[in-house]
């Protein structure tokens, strides 16, 4: 029996193209998942150059690469920066973040991330501790609801659908994933309901991995540890987090805003090196369907 993929990289090669690896140098995955951008890392690594791989996930460990060069780092990359100088490491040549979702946890049932499934409605990433998108659902207030629907699914019903939920959980809590569904597959465009489902999904699995947050800590902290010339490269899959990189490449923060020195000039940490998006060719998105909205930016340390 064959074994389930964990997750196909997206735009594998032109991610390892665009660290421009360095045979000896320092680098970081801080999103491992199945470890295919970490493999090809390490396939391009001389004797003594090193990678770390970062995640919170205990089922990532899985596949942990064996090989002395690597080292798994059991964490959310929000702590990127202490666990580096736990390591003795100040500084490296190129960072990788892959920022979707990885098939395993769509396609495990009691992960709660996928509307396919009936499960517990947990959504987290790291299942150790905090809150899980059941517990959200049935204690946050109807305003709060809607404002996640609304700023990370962009759903242009979200009071709707919020007072819906809190009216319902009212009388039954909401536990499971078809518990969930039964409140607001009737309050979805039937012409477009995988597309709002997966946004209102999408929504609930932002709030519980407080991942725009991670990802601004991330960002700020790898722009601290790089090298100068050093590359990150980082896969985006929705507008949102995409946003939140193209400003921070571009600008040095998250405002979008244009800081400039006396002679007129951007002061940024990074400079951007494909001012147009990467994005997958049909021949991937063949390949690997969920690569679709996929898109790459690289960055250099100044």
């Amino acid at each position: 029996m064959q074994e389930p993929v964990y997750h196909i990289p997206a735009l594998l090669n032109e991610c390892i193209e665009g660290l421009n690896i360095s045979p000896n140098g320092t680098y970081i995955d801080v999103t491992f998942g199945g470890g295919g951008h970490s493999r090809g890392i390490v396939s391009k690594l001389g004797e003594e150059g090193r990678l770390f791989s970062f995640d919170q996930d205990s089922d990532a460990e899985k596949n942990i690469i064996d090989d002395k060069r690597f080292t798994f780092v059991k964490s959310n990359f929000r702590f990127l920066k202490n666990f580096m100088q736990y390591h003795n490491v100040n500084e490296v040549d190129g960072i990788i973040a892959d920022l979707g979702v990885s098939f395993h946890h769509f396609d495990e049932a009691d992960r709660g991330f996928s509307f396919r499934f009936d499960g517990k409605l947990d959504m987290r990433m790291n299942r150790r501790g905090g809150k899980s998108a059941a517990e959200i659902i049935n204690r946050y207030s109807e305003d709060k609801i809607a404002d996640i629907l609304y700023y990370y699914g962009e759903m242009r019903n979200a009071r709707r659908i919020a007072s819906t939920i809190v009216k319902n959980r009212d009388s039954k809590k909401i536990e499971t994933t078809s518990d969930f569904l039964s409140i607001i597959k009737g309050l979805v465009n039937p012409k477009q309901e995988k597309k709002e489902l997966a946004q209102i999904f999408q929504a609930l699995r932002i709030e519980v991995n407080d991942e725009m947050a991670s990802l601004k800590s991330m960002l700020t902290q790898s722009a601290g540890i790089l090298k100068p010339g050093g590359r990150i490269v980082i896969l985006t899959y929705h507008s949102l987090e995409d946003r939140i990189v193209k400003d921070f490449f571009k600008f040095g923060n998250f405002e979008g805003k244009a800081e400039k020195d006396f002679f007129g000039r951007v002061i940024a940490p990074l400079k951007q090196v494909n001012n147009k998006v990467i994005v997958p060719s049909d021949e991937e998105i063949e390949r690997n369907p969920r690569s679709r909205s996929a898109k790459l930016r690289i960055a250099e340390k100044l």
